[in-house]
């Protein structure tokens, strides 16, 4: 029941807050003394705990009048803090499994595939439990307006039933237990069933280096400015895309407004499908990049979305448009997601090799991933919102305004396709191609080479001293 504005406030203060975190954590982790157990797994161990009972306590609806945005804002952060310190040792894991940027390829589409199925079942428990309850439309009277639609809609929520908040409050705590309680098997797992490999990363032993200076380091890395710019905007544009009709579906009666133009059916549909047909193709264009190259695969996987984003607004909406939209728009999104993801070691060698000295960034380059991707999120949750808020979207409103019309079709169709445009011609920037990794993978096998041959003789002058 927060105002709109101020659930925008929370989102962008929350992601400005990552902007401080993912970098610092990632420099800690990269600072972590090796154990038994290595030196990304105690972070997860000990992270999740903490990040469960935050989680619980987002969706718990503290008995206060006033502070209610400060309450959220908090354990917002906070969980956010906390599940970067699981999220960038998890990604980070694939440079300490292998060597071999096949296996490593390879590695990065199963973790992709799964991470997408758990957003499909984590979607579904949390729309079947939360789904239960019914919260029918509220009637606007016609002395709402654009101008004071706030303030009137406050005083509805104000009468609406108690019975029905106490419901709606009992289902999302209800979805936050057994959210989290997967958040804790998961880790479970992972920390039991994975391994860490020192040598799988590492040159030479570590050399202690200043935040400063690895960040320095990373950010002026070329190859890694150009890929994390392409992947912001090419999430983005997803992202936007999703919110868009995520927020068309909220609304129970858009299909009522403006020009007819119905989106409540393709909210509800959209998310399920278009993340199904993700976790299928996600195996298909990893195959497509080891037959015809990452850049290539990014080229095509990405842009065949924009005909079907222009394509849901020109054409009259309907059950049969709205899955093969869907569908679509996962194919596309399983190439966004997962190639970024899988250029990203290409990235990290790269810069070993130009750098053969510096060690130990690896948790600094995929901070910063995972920092785009959450950042991503907010700021497409955070101008979708705004935008509707804008044009006078009222929550539970049996009808809207015909500026929410022009709205949403502005959210789903033109600002992805613009975004997505600028996230291509950055891919196209990119230096690295398939020519350019065999190149690398060859000069870090010789490199590697010359230092276990340079361990040996220094491993055999001191046997002839002794």
């Amino acid at each position: 029941q927060l105002d709109p504005f101020y659930a925008s406030i929370i989102l962008f203060v929350g992601r400005a807050w990552d902007a401080i975190t993912d970098p610092m954590v990632g420099f800690f982790i990269s600072k972590t003394p090796w154990t038994r157990f290595g030196r990304l797994i105690p972070w997860i161990i000990f992270s999740t705990p903490f990040a469960v009972i935050s989680y619980f306590l987002i969706w718990f609806v503290p008995d206060i009048s006033r502070g209610q945005v400060m309450w959220y804002l908090v354990f917002y952060c906070i969980f956010q803090t906390l599940v970067t310190c699981f999220h960038v040792p998890y990604s980070a894991l694939t440079m300490f499994i292998s060597r071999e940027q096949s296996e490593r390829d390879s590695a990065t589409a199963y973790r992709m595939t799964v991470e997408v199925l758990g957003t499909v079942l984590g979607t579904a428990i949390q729309g079947q439990i939360v789904g239960t309850v019914i919260t029918p439309c509220i009637e606007s009277p016609p002395f709402i307006g654009k101008t004071n639609s706030s303030v009137a809609m406050e005083e509805l929520n104000m009468t609406r039933d108690t019975g029905s908040l106490t419901d709606t409050r009992n289902a999302y705590m209800i979805a936050a237990g057994v959210i989290g309680g997967l958040y804790i098997l998961c880790a479970v797992i992972l920390s039991v069933g994975v391994r860490e490999k020192r040598e799988s990363s590492e040159l030479h032993s570590d050399t202690p280096v200043s935040f400063f200076h690895g960040l320095k380091l990373v950010m002026n890395h070329g190859a890694y400015i150009k890929l994390i710019a392409g992947f912001l905007f090419t999430s983005l544009a997803f992202m936007v895309s999703t919110a868009g009709l995520e927020d068309g579906g909220v609304g129970t009666a858009v299909a009522q407004v403006g020009d007819g133009w119905g989106v409540s059916g393709i909210g509800p549909t959209q998310s399920p499908n278009r993340l199904g047909a993700s976790t299928l193709t996600i195996p298909l264009w990893q195959w497509f990049l080891t037959r015809f190259g990452k850049k290539t695969a990014v080229y095509v996987g990405i842009s065949s979305a924009i005909p079907f984003l222009i394509m849901v607004v020109l054409l009259d909406s309907n059950l049969i448009i709205t899955y093969i939209v869907a569908v679509a728009a996962g194919i596309s999104v399983a190439a966004a997601f997962l190639l970024p993801w899988s250029m990203l070691p290409d990235v990290i060698d790269d810069f070993k090799l130009q750098h053969p000295d510096s060690h130990g960034h690896e948790a600094i380059f995929f901070s910063f991933y995972v920092f785009f991707t959450k950042f991503t999120s907010g700021v497409s949750l955070g101008i979708s919102t705004l935008s509707l808020d804008f044009a006078g979207y009222q929550t539970r409103g049996c009808s809207q305004p015909r500026e929410v019309n022009v709205t949403l079709k502005m959210l789903v169709s033109a600002v992805p396709v613009g975004l997505i445009l600028v996230g291509l011609l950055l891919f196209k920037l990119y230096p690295i191609d398939e020519e350019k990794r065999r190149k690398n993978k060859k000069a870090l096998q010789d490199l590697r080479e010359e230092s276990n041959s340079s361990s040996e003789s220094d491993n055999t002058e001191l046997a002839s001293i002794v």
